[in-house]
């Protein structure tokens, strides 16, 4: 048996899906290490966040023309991971077995993970695994918002509905290091939280509707699908940006928005998150110049993800919630 032979020998424990319903199906068991690509490392996964998407694909719904009809295609979900490179295949230029790396993967929710070459990225240095892993999808989706679809330039006055969240508490930090003025909506218990992540004003939904105030935003990234279309435009700049990033919504509003893009001054640009070398190591270098930090909620045992998914799809994490596998 030869050294790489002996990587993939045995077993792991993972948290499994077989079925769609509530966190009840995800159960705890040995499966087998995954197979590796030409182009893939396999990652000892140190720590893993939960996502929105871990919850819709475990519930199913309309989801399942991507995640699988009958049953799920994937067994273990999770995609944000933060661990060790412990073997690479024979494609694999960037990277060596010991690496330290976070990025996206299939199936973090396990002790091992295989992902792409290119998914995975340096862990910023002055993170821990457990920071680490909290921040790939959620931050890159930030990033593509406020830097690319947006372009956020010093100056610009830019909201961010669902500030406390794990892209908002993100879109607050990045915005403010591009240079906007920030203003975070969110719930009472939130406003603290988002005012110490660096938003000059934050707006207590429960108190003030945003699209009410008479003020005109440059940016308005919504995250919580609360505004309503019509109601953001009303405060947006007669050629602001207005990104919608919900999916609790169905596609509806972001079809809508879509329509009206060619008879609309204002622009209503649409992006799907891809996680990439180059831009976790853009993220990465924020976060090692202290203008970004993740925020985390809370962090569960492997053993005990599915709570963590339950929490998540309650829809009020403050930040990230993250599965430590030591």
């Amino acid at each position: 048996m030869t050294a790489l032979d002996q990587v993939f020998a045995g077993t792991m424990t993972a948290i499994v899906q077989e079925t769609y319903g509530s966190p009840d199906v995800l159960k705890v068991a040995q499966i087998d290490k995954p197979p590796l690509k030409p182009t893939e490392v396999l990652v000892r996964v140190r720590a893993a966040a939960v996502n929105p998407l871990d919850w819709f694909a475990l519930t199913g719904g309309v989801g399942r023309v991507f995640f699988g009809v009958r049953k799920p295609r994937i067994r273990v979900r999770g995609v944000d991971v933060a661990g060790v490179v412990e073997a690479v295949g024979g494609d694999v230029k960037r990277l060596r077995p010991g690496d330290v790396v976070y990025g996206g993967c299939r199936g973090s929710f396990a002790e091992y993970a295989s992902a792409g070459e290119n998914e995975v990225a340096p862990k910023p240095a002055n993170l821990t695994f457990e920071q680490a892993a909290a921040v790939p999808v959620a931050g890159l989706t930030a990033l593509k918002a406020v830097r690319d679809a947006a372009q956020v330039r010093p100056g610009q006055k830019v909201l961010i509905n669902g500030a406390s969240g794990g892209v908002g508490t993100f879109a607050v930090q990045i915005a403010r290091a591009f240079g906007a003025e920030v203003t975070g909506v969110c719930s009472t218990r939130n406003v603290e939280l988002v005012k110490s992540i660096g938003a000059e004003h934050v707006v207590d939904y429960t108190r003030e509707d945003f699209t009410r105030s008479g003020l005109q935003y440059d940016v308005i990234l919504d995250n919580a699908g609360t505004g309503g279309i019509s109601g953001s435009r009303r405060v947006l700049a007669p050629d602001g940006t207005l990104i919608y990033n919900n999916g609790t919504h169905g596609l509806g509003p972001i079809v809508r928005l879509q329509l009206m893009r060619p008879f609309a001054r204002q622009k209503f640009p649409f992006f799907i998150t891809k996680i990439n070398f180059d831009d976790l190591v853009a993220l990465a270098e924020l976060i090692e110049s202290g203008k970004v930090m993740p925020v985390i909620d809370r962090t569960y045992p492997l053993t005990e993800a599915a709570q963590a998914i339950r929490h998540v799809g309650g829809g009020h994490a403050r930040g990230k919630v993250v599965v430590s596998i030591p």
